[in-house]
């Protein structure tokens, strides 16, 4: 696991008419600060990474579809720096991803349907903090294909 990221399960409350998704309350000890939510779609297959924050928390939970979400740690001074930690996340594996600044992430779509990736973020969206790299650039040594194992 990643140094700062944190992996919460979050409730799911269903009857027969439907469900209710639990994702962050202003109580948790896991919120910092409200900036914005805001959702992203990705379609099976579409990858949408690499990207890192400078000052953002991303606090993400998946309520509809899969991905195959991916963090790699490059930060100076990390216990965990080089390492990746991989999840897959959707309303089978419903949890919080709290992602810390200075993190890199991405993720792609996996299944048979787009899936919704919620971010409630500590900031407001700000095209200043935030750096990008392909998806494929080698100084992030993981690939993206599927795994036989």
């Amino acid at each position: 696991m990643i140094e700062g990221v944190v992996v919460t399960p979050l409730r799911q409350i269903a009857d027969e008419r439907g469900k209710v998704m639990h994702m962050l309350r202003a109580d948790s000890p896991l919120f910092r600060s409200f900036g914005e939510i805001y959702f992203s779609t990705v379609h099976p297959g579409a990858i949408k990474g690499w990207h890192i924050h400078r000052k953002m928390i991303l606090n993400y939970a998946v309520p509809h579809g899969q991905i195959k979400f991916v963090l790699y740690d490059d930060r100076a001074g990390s216990a965990t720096r080089g390492q990746l930690q991989e999840l897959f996340l959707g309303p089978d594996n419903y949890c919080l991803v709290t992602v810390p600044p200075l993190v890199w992430n991405g993720f792609k779509g996996i299944g048979t349907e787009s899936a919704i990736v919620t971010n409630c973020a500590s900031i407001p969206h700000d095209p200043q903090e935030i750096d990008r790299k392909d998806p494929f650039d080698p100084a992030i040594p993981y690939d993206w294909a599927i795994k036989h194992r």
